[in-house]
């Protein structure tokens, strides 16, 4: 992976803050890898200052950690962290497609498609930082049709963990179903069938698997 960034005064933290936090979350720097300021430096291309302030930005979205006597790591991922994350989610996103489904109109539904089919062209890339992306649009794409505003909130300060989470599973081939297969089918049951019980259901199918996934990988990780 290519970490340096081309230098631009307007929006050189932000890039560097994009390039950092997709570096983690796809697993370049590993859980509890030690993120040194002047390799990063060097990597990015940046000024310590700038350096800094993203790992700031990151340990408050709960991806950096910073330990006494050993600066900043990348924040461990373990199950009793990943539980949890799942746990919030499952109620969130379940109240969110039910919102959803009683607040659809045919704009909304529209743009939960749109979002859907960008998600679906997204998977045919190498990368994975496009599939975390678009899945991130159409989430709030949904939230935000059922009026969960401060839901939303609460899933983005989440974002950089369920972001880890998702690029861990979404393509394990220990899936019945692609996580592309099971995120449409709730939007089917959004946009299509209309039925805030199937909605509800689906969410609980689709978070349940990548739960089970998940739980495996970590504790294979751990051991």
């Amino acid at each position: 992976m290519n970490l340096r960034i081309d230098h631009s005064p307007v929006t050189l933290r932000e890039k560097c803050l994009e390039k950092l936090r997709n570096a983690i979350i796809t697993g370049y720097f590993p859980s509890g890898a030690r993120l040194v300021e002047r390799t990063l430096c060097e990597q990015l291309g940046v000024s310590r200052t700038v350096v800094r302030e993203v790992i700031r930005y990151l340990q408050a979205e709960g991806l950096v950690e910073v330990l006494p006597q050993k600066g900043p790591i990348v924040a461990v991922l373990n199950w009793d962290v990943a539980s949890q994350v799942y746990r919030i989610r499952l109620v969130l996103e379940q109240s969110a497609v039910a919102d959803c489904v009683r607040n659809l109109t045919d704009d909304t539904a529209a743009q939960i498609q749109k979002a859907l089919e960008t998600l679906r062209t997204s998977y045919g890339t190498p990368d994975i930082a496009p599939v975390l992306e678009a899945s991130s649009t159409l989430y709030e794409t949904i939230f935000r049709a059922g009026n969960n505003h401060i839901a939303w909130e609460i899933v983005q300060r989440l974002n950089g963990r369920i972001s880890r989470l998702r690029a861990m599973t979404l393509t394990h081939v220990d899936r019945e179903k692609t996580g592309f297969e099971r995120i449409k089918a709730i939007c089917d049951a959004i946009c299509v069938q209309r039925d805030e019980a199937l909605a509800r259901q689906r969410v609980a199918e689709h978070i349940g698997e990548a739960e089970a996934i998940a739980h495996a990988l970590l504790e294979q990780e751990q051991k």
